[in-house]
């Protein structure tokens, strides 16, 4: 039985129809501390119980441990299941990052990983996780278009990356959608990015709609967490921060849901094209973020909710001052 009161949503002008929330399964290979692949896929199962037929991960995370994870839990018909891969980080043995590679030969050889570890014959929607400074967008979405030509890719994506970026990868091939940060408290892609994505037919999947967490009240891992290393969950920032969530559980009271149902809420209800990408762990977190698609927000309370909690005063960027340079989108 599905738990949909909102109709399905469609991937941008040329993409698939999908649930209104994904599931994004990178939690589940150790980034926010440890992990339980039992409950992991028990939680996999119960998404697409409700109807969640968009399952979101990347090649690097956990060093294949994720893709192989979604590999087990897949005992359904392919068909049913829309699976989306980013790939193009390159990781050290200790977790180092060491950039990106998105060569022709690079998304190539990622793809034919990526197809034995999920043991299916062709992804969904493939897109690079980052924008490789050393390789034009053009070569990296004209390698991944001849994979859709051999019957290797369904469909395009992208993540992370600027305006003029996704111009020139629409040019190349259809983009279906960009995978992007967006929160009440990550709104930077509203000015210059959405504007593009509606005049393109490109639609929006949303991670981080609960800022990792933060909206949600988690605290990080004592270890193996990488939001210890964020500047929204360190000292201060943490403590300022902390006021901006009890002003949206107070608003969530209200109204007799939990400030993470609103948080999923104000998402869904601000654009048709946006899909937001759960990155539930467990059941019960999954449970309580598809509460959200029984919550219906007019504009008048979706503007009410902007101005109790409005970007600009949440403390600390989203990332490191590094990789906030290394961002495209944030160009």
């Amino acid at each position: 039985m599905t738990t949909a009161t909102k109709p399905a949503r469609k991937l941008g002008a040329t993409g698939p129809e999908v649930f209104p929330i994904a599931l994004g399964c990178m939690g589940m290979s150790g980034m926010y501390g440890a992990t339980d692949d039992a409950e992991s896929i028990a939680t996999i199962h119960a998404a697409l119980d409700a109807g969640i037929n968009l399952i979101d991960t990347g090649d690097f995370y956990g060093m294949g441990h994720n893709e192989m994870l979604i590999g087990r839990a897949l005992r359904i018909e392919r068909d049913q299941v829309l699976l989306s891969v980013k790939f193009g980080a390159q990781r050290a043995p200790n977790g180092t990052w060491l950039g990106y590679d998105s060569r022709p030969a690079a998304v190539k050889t990622a793809l034919a990983y990526s197809l034995k570890r999920l043991g299916v014959d062709y992804i969904d929607i493939y897109r690079p996780s980052r924008l490789d400074p050393q390789v034009p967008i053009e070569d990296t979405i004209g390698a991944i278009a001849e994979m859709v030509q051999a019957g290797y890719v369904r469909h395009i994506g992208l993540s992370e990356v600027g305006p003029e970026t996704i111009r020139r990868a629409a040019a190349v091939h259809p983009i279906v959608d960009l995978q992007i940060e967006y929160a009440l408290v990550s709104r930077g892609p509203e000015a210059k990015i959405f504007p593009v994505l509606e005049e393109l037919g490109i639609g929006v999947t949303a991670y981080a709609v609960l800022s990792r967490g933060l909206l949600s009240a988690s605290q990080p891992a004592k270890a193996g967490d990488l939001r210890s290393h964020l500047p929204r969950f360190r000292g201060e920032n943490l403590a300022r921060n902390q006021q901006l969530v009890e002003r949206l559980r107070d608003i969530a009271s209200a109204r007799g849901i939990t400030q993470v149902q609103l948080a999923v809420a104000w998402a869904l209800a601000k654009s048709p094209s946006i899909v937001p990408v759960i990155g539930a762990r467990t059941r019960a977190q999954l449970a309580e973020s598809l509460g959200a698609i029984k919550v219906n927000l007019t504009a008048e309370e979706v503007a009410a909710i902007e101005a109790a909690v409005p970007p600009e005063a949440v403390a600390g960027t989203r990332y490191d001052p590094n990789q906030m340079k290394a961002l495209d989108s944030e160009k």
